[in-house]
């Protein structure tokens, strides 16, 4: 099969990637922690007020958290339901009845499961990273995540990128989340990389919204589902279901 997106140095100084859902398999964690989170808070909630209990779902993910930052991700979330808590406070404790709790016992499932079962990479995904570095052509790492660089450590995938830009950095920068570009472009930045020199690579709505509003020269939306065009019809420049329909030019 021939690929769908070729990659060239002549046309391209770097190429950014979004982790969970691109780089490694982890965006089906995210989303079952999302889950496991919302439906016990939904069912505890329901049984306190009597509100109808109505499970968190695939759309949900997709609409209120995927790609956001955490506690962005909890407010979306909480106002679709019609649900409004304390903000609180970051160093809330799990339990604690607040967006920030939330948020926190959300990371702790998380956490947990990378514990657990360590982190696997998408194949095809490292072997287009490692022809992209081959041919001189620049990569970073971009996410909401406050834990991508214990992700890419337990990915064995840490070494593959120039720049990274996180939850962590973002928040020390005070940069807004997706689908605001600012994220996006501080990785350009630090890459050295003007953002009509580069290419986005998002699993996310938001994400490829923001690569879209960032000018960047080619968003590639990764669509992992069976719903094919969405991210299409939300910025992204072409679709593919994985990685390997991705190639980098010699020259």
């Amino acid at each position: 099969m021939s690929p769908r997106v070729t990659i060239s140095r002549r046309d391209f100084d770097a190429v950014i990637f979004d982790t969970d859902g691109v780089i490694t398999k982890t965006a089906v964690i995210h989303e079952a922690a999302w889950k496991r989170l919302f439906d016990a808070y939904l069912l505890e909630r329901a049984a306190r007020t009597g509100e109808p209990f109505q499970p968190f779902t695939d759309d949900d993910y997709r609409r209120c958290v995927d790609g956001m930052p955490r506690y962005d991700g909890v407010v979306c979330f909480l106002d679709s339901r019609g649900i409004a808590l304390p903000y609180g406070d970051p160093s809330d404790p799990p339990d604690k009845e607040t967006v920030c709790g939330l948020g926190n016992r959300k990371d702790e499932y998380f956490l947990r499961h990378i514990r657990e079962h360590g982190v696997e990479a998408f194949d095809s995904s490292i072997a287009f990273i490692r022809a992209l570095r081959a041919s001189g052509v620049k990569t970073g790492v971009f996410s909401a995540s406050r834990n991508v660089i214990a992700v890419l450590e337990a990915a064995n995938a840490a070494d593959l990128f120039d720049a990274r830009v996180d939850g962590i950095v973002a928040s020390e920068l005070g940069l807004p989340g997706k689908p605001d570009p600012a994220t996006l472009i501080e990785t350009a930045r630090r890459l050295g990389a003007a953002p009509e020199r580069t290419a986005v690579v998002e699993d996310a709505i938001a994400g490829v919204e923001a690569g879209r509003a960032g000018g960047f020269r080619l968003v590639i939306g990764v669509n992992r589902s069976e719903e094919a065009g969405a991210l299409l019809a939300n910025g992204a420049g072409v679709e593919v279901p994985d990685l390997s329909e991705l190639a980098v030019a010699d020259a």
